[in-house]
Parts: structure tokens; C-alpha cells; sequence
């Protein structure tokens, strides 16, 4: 198959380039100057206190578990055994920290037409074990934070978002990403900006951040201020700080190179989520009472990462069927994320249960894929879908 219409395709020109040259001129290649000037225009852009940079968003999901595994703070402490609520339809890595700080994972339905949670089999499946929920705003499109809020409300749930598809997404004017107490983004090339590998974490606890601080790079005390909320106050030598390890970290460090790639997408992310939505409105539009297909419906103002294609009940058409006709057209297709994950192999290994029967999410499963969307018009890829 030749590939006329990608999942993914590149928003760099000569200023990502330039910047790759000032990491080179520099030799200094491991994080540093980039990558703390990336974060504080990540987080200023985002309008939140802190950011933190890593390699990868599914390491930005490693980073937010710990932290709540780690933090001094009752209300948001998480503990071995304590049940979190996901969504049955995300990525891998959504689920695989939770996994490893050893909660419970309570699986949830998601609704058909936003492909987020079913906000009915979300409130049913709350309960005073219920300790904290984490929230993935799927391809782009916002949950609805302000049904979830209400649904949350004065239960001591602690609220965790995987926003790493929907960068720039927002509902009611404030950012995806910004309403649990962290939130994680992808700066992968396939997603709304890039630098090559990343991710990004932002909260406005500075001991969540502290504690992100020290579990990014080893568990050590290096990279936080002589004032804080891990080891209270630092020695000023140096030498004794160099090599002290307080909490059971990682190496998650991006490189210097990525910091400032990530500086650069920013300053275009306005108008690359512009032309997503832009593209966005058109395939909407062009995909009404298509005889094949729903599409997802959404919620405040999608990111538009990518557009799902749900094949209607009545169509006698496989899924195969269909993905063998669009890669004829030149379609690169995948399925929506990873499908339903609590029917994956990998469950064997988890500590989970199932609440209901994930109907929509086996639907998905076996009805849906999605084609990929760009920060360009893709004129051409729309009307193709609109007469397939």
C-alpha cells in the first residue's frame, strides 16, 4: 500500500533544526538549560505552576503514580490495595504504572459517541472504596469535568488526568491536562507537538513536584531547591548533595535537545491545534449520516489528535472489510488507541475488576478504527472518507 493520507507527519521547519544546532554548539546534551526553560513555558502556557519534562508521556504517567505513592500529603497519598477508576479504552501506559505501585484497577464503560467515560456507568461505579480516578481524554476530545466534579464531589477522590492525546484541548476555556491535580502530555512525534521522544507533567502541588523532581533523576536530592518538601532543607556542599538518594526513583530525564525542540513547537502550538480543529469542523461536518460511520461527538473544544470512525451496527462489512478498502485508498489506519484493554492479555497480571459489562468499550474493540489528522487542511483525505 502506498500512503497517501499518514497518522503522523511532521510540524518541524529551520527553527527546530537551528535549535538541534544550539544543543550541538553547546555540548551539552543530558538535561539542563533547554529542558528547564522548555518547562517553565510549558506550565506559563498552560497556566499552571510547575512542569516537569521527561522522556516520554508514558513516563509522565509513571512520574504522577509515584508521586501520589511518595507524597507526605494524607489527602492525595496512595497506598498498595487502593482502587482507582480507569477507562476501559487507553494506551498501555496508561494503566501499567498504577499497576506497579500495586492499586486496584476498577474498569469502566465508555460512552459510544465521546468515547470518554460513560458518565452513567462512572457515577454507578464510585464507592467508598473508591480512592482515586484517573481520566483520559481520548484523541483529543475533553471529559466532561464538569459532570465528573459533581459525580467526585467531597468523596476524598484524587483526580488524575492522561491528557497525552489531547494536548490544547479545553473545556470551558481551561486546559485539559490542568483539572486533576497532575496531569501528563506526550510531546512523541506522532502527537500535537513534537520533540522526538517526550513528556510533560504539570500540577500546582509544589510537593508533588518536589517529589517528581527527585524521582525523575534517581531518587537524588540534586535537582531540588535547598528548601523543600522531600528532605526539608539541603547542605550547601555540593559533594554530599551530588550522590544522596531519599525516595526509590528512576532515570526518566529527557535530553537537552528535546528541551529545545519543545520550545520551539510551542511557540507554533496556537496555530498547529487551529488547524487541527479547523480540520476537525470539516470532518464533522462531511461525516454526517455517513451510511458506514459514526464519529465521536465532541466535548468543548477537541485537539482533534486523530478521527475515530465507529462502522454502524446495521453494516455488513467486517472492520477488515473496511480497513482493506481505506488502505487501497491509501489510508493508514489503526485501532482507536488500544482498544478495550481489559479484554488484553496482560489483565492476567493485574489486581482489577470489571464494573458492568464494557459493551461499548467490546464494541469499539471490534467496530472502530481511526485515520489521522494533521495541522494542515487535508482537504483530500476528508472528502475521500465522506464517499467511502
Amino acid at each position: 500500500m502506498s500512503v497517501r493520507f499518514p497518522l503522523a507527519t511532521s510540524s518541524w521547519d529551520q527553527a527546530e533544526l537551528d535549535a538541534l544546532q544550539r544543543v550541538i554548539a553547546s555540548d551539552r546534551y543530558t538535561m539542563g538549560a533547554e529542558v528547564a526553560e522548555f518547562e517553565r513555558r510549558f506550565a506559563a502556557h498552560f497556566g499552571t505552576k510547575f512542569a516537569v519534562m521527561v522522556n516520554s508521556g508514558s513516563s509522565a504517567n509513571l512520574l504522577m503514580a509515584g508521586a501520589l505513592a511518595y507524597t507526605s500529603n494524607p489527602d492525595l497519598k496512595l497506598l498498595p490495595g487502593d482502587e482507582i477508576i480507569v477507562p476501559a479504552v487507553s494506551w498501555s501506559t496508561t494503566y501499567y504504572p498504577l499497576h506497579q505501585y500495586g492499586l486496584k484497577m476498577v474498569f469502566v464503560d465508555i460512552d459510544p459517541e465521546t468515547l470518554n467515560y460513560d458518565l452513567d456507568a462512572l457515577a454507578d461505579a464510585i464507592t467508598e472504596r473508591t480512592r482515586a480516578l484517573m481520566v483520559v481524554n481520548l484523541l483529543g476530545n475533553p471529559n466532561d469535568f464538569d459532570a465528573i466534579s459533581k459525580l467526585t464531589e467531597g468523596r476524598g477522590i484524587v483526580m488524575i488526568e492522561d491528557n497525552c492525546e489531547s494536548m490544547g484541548a479545553t473545556l470551558g476555556g481551561k486546559q485539559c491536562g490542568t483539572f486533576g491535580v497532575m496531569g501528563s502530555f506526550s510531546t512523541f512525534f506522532s502527537h500535537h507537538i513534537s520533540t522526538m521522544e517526550g513528556g510533560v507533567i504539570v500540577t500546582d502541588d509544589e510537593e508533588l513536584y518536589h517529589v517528581m523532581l527527585s524521582l525523575r533523576a534517581h531518587g537524588w536530592t540534586r535537582n531540588l531547591p535547598k528548601k523543600n518538601h522531600v528532605t526539608g532543607d539541603k547542605s550547601d556542599d555540593p559533594f554530599e548533595e551530588s550522590f544522596r538518594f531519599v525516595l526509590p526513583g528512576y532515570n526518566l530525564r529527557p535530553l537537552e535537545m528535546s528541551g529545545a525542540l519543545g520550545q520551539e513547537q510551542l511557540l507554533k502550538l496556537d496555530g498547529l491545534i487551529e488547524g487541527r480543529r479547523a480540520n476537525g469542523t470539516a470532518f464533522v461536518e462531511a461525516m454526517k449520516d455517513h451510511p458506514k460511520f459514526t464519529v465521536q461527538r465532541e466535548i468543548g473544544k477537541s485537539s482533534w489528535f486523530g478521527f475515530s470512525l465507529m462502522l454502524r451496527p446495521e453494516l455488513s462489512d467486517s472492520r477488515a472489510d473496511v480497513v482493506r478498502g481505506l488502505d487501497a485508498l491509501g489510508f493508514e489506519c489503526r485501532p482507536i488507541v488500544a482498544g478495550n484493554f481489559a479484554r488484553k492479555e496482560i489483565m492476567q497480571h493485574f489486581n482489577f475488576e470489571i464494573h458492568g459489562d464494557l459493551a461499548n468499550a467490546d464494541y469499539l474493540d471490534k467496530r472502530g478504527l481511526f485515520v489521522g489528522n494533521h495541522h494542515y487542511p487535508i482537504t483530500e483525505a476528508i472528502e475521500q472518507l465522506a464517499k467511502f
